[in-house]
């Protein structure tokens, strides 16, 4: 074989793997993450004051954006924005919670093109008992691949944000983000 025809072999065993994948998905891309806003449980509710549910209702927004900022931030899922389903959610959450809608949440997973959906809920037991909960779920299959929750001992931004660092902690300490 002359020397030209091992450079033109060689040329093309070199440009075969790289064509090969060429038209595949990166697989260490993260996955695409619809995350839904918080939803609250409040069995104090007929009994708080107005500034109370504010705070409250605040510090679902709050939590809701460190989740979405945290797992973007550290790499583990490329957070779609909700805006494109914003009607579908709205007219869901009108009827009932997402948490407990019978796989509407997979329908809005659909509608943003995610890859997983991530619904939330924080549960308040009173002022002293809290916890914060997540479910994360596959879009294409409806399976459920993992579930977080974490329990507070106090209603304050800093509880409620040291819950969702928690959480963010043991989804990546577990590598549950790439399942």
């Amino acid at each position: 074989m002359s020397s030209v025809s091992r450079c033109v072999a060689l040329a093309l065993l070199t440009f075969v793997p790289a064509t090969a994948t060429a038209g595949e998905p990166d697989a260490s891309a993260p996955r695409m993450a619809a995350v839904m806003e918080f939803e609250l449980i409040d069995d104090m509710r007929d009994y708080e004051r107005p500034e109370v549910k504010d705070a409250q209702n605040r510090r679902i927004g709050l939590i809701s954006d460190e989740l979405r900022q945290a797992l973007h931030q550290r790499g583990m899922y490329r957070i779609v924005d909700n805006y494109a389903a914003e009607d579908l959610i709205s007219g869901l959450k009108a009827r009932q919670d997402l948490r407990d809608c019978n796989g509407c949440e997979i329908d809005i997973g659909r509608a943003l093109g995610a890859d997983v959906i991530i619904i939330g809920w924080v549960q308040k037991v009173s002022n002293l008992i809290l916890n914060i909960n997540i479910e994360v779920k596959e879009v294409s299959s409806g399976r459920m691949l993992y579930v977080k929750s974490v329990d507070l001992r106090s209603n304050s931004d800093n509880s409620w944000l040291r819950g969702i660092r928690f959480m963010v902690n043991s989804i990546e300490e577990k590598k549950q983000h790439l399942r």
